[in-house]
């Protein structure tokens, strides 16, 4: 496979991954696109590879910004803005654990601990269950954000290292 094919094959599939960790799929294109990039690129590049317009390219590196996975580039002499991605996956993935964690995660938890002080009398049968059920699922989600919180803290090898005796 020559280097441009392969390179679109990656585009193309880091795109459709990034649904699956809530993000759009051209959001996700162009991060592809500048993670495998060797030089920052510009809007302009980033327009003419993926052939999409100067909106969708604005908006989706501003919240690609926002999600901490690409950053601005200073060239002397360059009047363009350039951008590019982090290229250390790890990083990545720890970046978008720590996005997702507080943009779903976390108003989830603070819900929850809302709805589990609902009023009346705790016996009541429909209360108790609703209590019961919000509490577990309560306890489900703090579960979660500590071994989210341990893995976003937690160094590459010793993370993997753990993880691979799980399954061992």
């Amino acid at each position: 496979m020559k280097l441009e094919e392969a390179q679109q094959q990656f585009i193309a599939s880091w795109g459709a991954f990034g649904s699956h960790w809530g993000i759009n799929r051209t959001m996700a294109q162009i991060h592809a696109l500048l993670m495998i990039s060797a030089d920052p690129l510009s809007q302009d590049d980033v327009m003419e590879k993926l052939a999409i317009s100067r909106g969708n390219v604005n908006m989706n590196i501003r919240d690609l910004i926002d999600w901490g996975l690409v950053n601005r580039v200073i060239i002397p002499g360059e009047r363009k803005e350039f951008f590019s991605a982090e290229k250390d996956i790890w990083k990545v993935a720890t970046q978008i654990v720590k996005e997702r964690k507080k943009r779903e995660l976390d108003p989830m938890l603070r819900l929850f601990d809302t709805l589990e002080e609902v009023e009346g009398d705790k016996k009541d049968k429909h209360i108790k269950q609703f209590t019961e059920t919000v509490g577990n699922i309560r306890r489900f989600g703090l579960q979660a954000d500590k071994m989210l919180e341990m893995m976003v803290k937690a160094d590459e090898n010793w993370f993997l290292g753990n993880l691979m005796k799980m399954f061992r």
